[in-house]
């Protein structure tokens, strides 16, 4: 394969991550809101998150694999996996890095949900926004295609849906569920019903 070609698939896969993270974050955004109650809510929306995260991921890993084939920057694997260490645009592609192992973070969290204290897991997957911001801002300075029409319709359009879904959610959070009393906690300042 030519060395153009390696080019145009790390161009591609990054743009297409980019939107694959925009997806999945608006419809994290969907499922952590009353867009769609608990009680109403069908299984595959979960499941449908989680494939957007996991084909955001494919998409970072193709991005990263070409940016090692192509010789026209010479990436080596310390490039991608260490910020800074790029002398190509290092403080772009430092953002780059830090955003993909952010993403990391949020998915190997997800998978190991289960095992994770609630708050713990909560706080690692709200860095699914700043993981979008810092994509976002490597696209722009790292990418050679910010000039063209399908990068600024793109930019625009995944800036304008995520800030849009962020301002929602925060307008229209679930009500938190009270905690349940632990066994042997002090009744004391509870108000008691008098019958």
């Amino acid at each position: 394969m030519t060395t153009p070609l390696w080019w145009y698939v790390a161009r591609s896969s990054g743009m297409v991550a980019w939107v694959m993270l925009t997806t999945s974050v608006i419809w994290g955004v969907v499922l952590s809101t009353k867009a769609f109650p608990s009680a109403r809510r069908p299984a595959w929306l979960l499941d449908l998150h989680r494939w957007l995260g996991g084909l955001t991921i494919a998409f970072v890993v193709l991005h990263i694999g070409a940016l090692l084939a192509d010789s026209y920057t010479h990436f080596t694997l310390a490039d991608v996996a260490v910020p800074f260490a790029s002398s190509w645009k290092p403080g772009a592609v430092a953002l780059g890095v830090i955003a993909a192992w952010l993403l990391v973070a949020v998915q190997a969290t997800s998978l190991a949900m289960r095992r994770l204290p609630r708050r713990v897991w909560r706080w690692v997957h709200l860095t699914s926004y700043a993981t979008f911001w810092l994509t976002s801002v490597h696209a722009a300075f790292a990418g050679t295609d910010r000039e063209s029409p399908m990068y600024l319709v793109t930019a625009v359009c995944t800036i304008v849906a995520v800030a849009w879904s962020a301002m929602y959610r925060l307008t229209n959070r679930k009500a938190r569920r009270p905690s349940p009393a632990r066994p042997g906690a002090s009744t004391l300042g509870r108000s008691t019903p008098v019958h």
